[in-house]
């Protein structure tokens, strides 16, 4: 069987697909460039941190820490690896399970998409600044009650994004408490239970703070 003609990279009158890529590349850096600074305007000076760990200085739980990392390193790994705090747990690392859930100036994110160093000056609270063992929050101990848990893998974000939630509606409704619990995963399937706890929390709320 004859070999098909071997395709031009450069065919006549045409560019070539790396002639292309090459030319919007050029042309991306062109606008970022002209776009930058208002005319007149001195370009912004830029800080350049690493490849070697740099100290941060991050607000977590209420105290202000100091970690050694490399601007590479995540928010989720320098709680877990240098903080000790290992309630956000290490599931997708791609924000798709909710397990690595903490807040970030009241709202919950994933921590697995934030970099540490985006971290400084913001104030971080993880499952563990919730409540201990022996003086639960009330989403805590609702948990506990509706045993909203089985592996308990996924319970530390679930926590988490449920007291961000009570904190916005301290009344939501089966179906909010869903919508606002969609970007967190249980694979065990307790969604029931988890829902139950919530709604638990929210009554144990509205009668009164329950820690002592």
């Amino acid at each position: 069987m004859a070999k098909p003609p071997a395709r031009d990279p450069h065919p006549p009158g045409g560019v070539s697909r790396r002639a292309f890529l090459k030319t919007m590349g050029i042309g991306a850096a062109a606008t970022g460039l002209a776009h930058g600074a208002p005319d007149g305007a001195p370009a912004a000076a830029t800080t350049v941190l690493g490849p070697d760990p740099v100290p941060l200085e991050l607000v977590v739980n209420g105290a202000r820490v100091t970690v050694s990392v490399e601007p590479r390193v995540t928010l989720l790994r320098a709680l877990r690896n240098h903080l000790g705090l290992t309630g956000a747990k290490e599931v997708c690392e791609r924000g798709a399970c909710g397990g690595c859930t903490v807040l970030f100036d009241g709202e919950p994110i994933c921590a697995c998409l934030m970099l540490a160093v985006d971290a400084v000056g913001h104030e971080i609270v993880t499952v563990e600044g919730l409540g201990a063992p022996e003086n639960l929050s009330p989403v805590q101990a609702a948990f506990v009650e509706c045993d909203a848990l089985q592996c308990g893998f996924c319970t530390p974000g679930f926590v988490v994004a449920s007291t961000a939630l009570l904190h916005k509606n301290p009344d939501p409704s089966l179906e909010e408490i869903k919508a606002g619990l969609a970007g967190n995963l249980c694979r065990c399937g307790t969604y029931s239970r988890i829902f139950e706890a919530v709604q638990k929390a929210a009554t144990t709320q509205q009668s009164g703070p329950r820690r002592g």
